[in-house]
């Protein structure tokens, strides 16, 4: 059973927090601030945290800096009343992994903790495996019985993302983002050639294809395992 701490200052809503969590199955841990949110991950492991930002003592952001400064890399969602870009961009750039503003609809806050609890699970593991297909993080490597090839890294980042979200379209924007980086002068023609490139080296594979969603950018389609 995946541990989710709740930290939110509002008894109401950690409350209600708390219940919605323990329905959909997971333990939760609850704490008012920033200050006893890092009190109780000493003594508690914990696998995810929805934060409020607005709280006495430690704030979510402060809280979330102090956590990945130290190299704790637990996944974060925001989950706060503060709706404006500028907050949104502060909540990413001291490190959540996602955000999302109050009141927020359950179903989504729930499928997001998944895609956040999965994607965790997949970067710690550092391997995924498709069907026969079997991709090493650390060494930037693709096995399929027992044919191994060994890519460059920027591909093999595309490769493994689009294949830890079956299904899941990312836009071109997102993918120079995530893969290259915000800074990057990366442009459309990148991702296309670097796509192209990945689809020339596995069209043989069965088990998944790349395939283009147009005006928008791309997503893996899982074929057979």
């Amino acid at each position: 059973m995946f541990h989710i701490m709740v930290v939110e200052d509002d008894k109401h809503t950690s409350k209600l927090m708390r219940a919605i969590l323990t329905h959909a199955g997971y333990e939760v841990f609850s704490a008012d601030n920033g200050l006893s949110a890092l009190e109780l991950m000493d003594k508690q492991h914990i696998d995810l945290i929805v934060l409020d930002i607005m709280m006495p003592q430690m704030d979510g952001y402060e809280f979330t800096r102090q956590l990945r400064e130290v190299g704790d890399m637990v996944p974060i969602l925001m989950l706060t009343a503060k709706q404006l870009p500028d907050d949104k961009v502060k909540g990413f750039i001291v490190g959540t992994d996602d955000y999302m503003v109050k009141p927020a609809n359950e179903e989504e806050m729930l499928l997001r903790i998944k895609a956040l609890l999965r994607r965790a699970k997949i970067v710690s593991e550092h391997k995924l495996t498709i069907g026969k297909i079997s991709l090493d993080y650390d060494s930037f490597t693709v096995t399929r019985e027992g044919e191994s090839q060994t890519l460059p890294q920027k591909e093999f980042y595309l490769l493994y993302k689009l294949l830890s979200y079956p299904d899941k379209i990312f836009t071109r924007i997102q993918l120079m983002d995530e893969i290259w980086g915000m800074d990057s002068e990366t442009t459309d023609a990148t991702v296309n050639v670097h796509v192209n490139r990945l689809r020339k080296k596995f069209e043989h594979y069965p088990e998944f294809e790349i395939v283009s969603i147009r005006g928008i950018g791309y997503k893996v389609v899982k074929k057979c395992e």
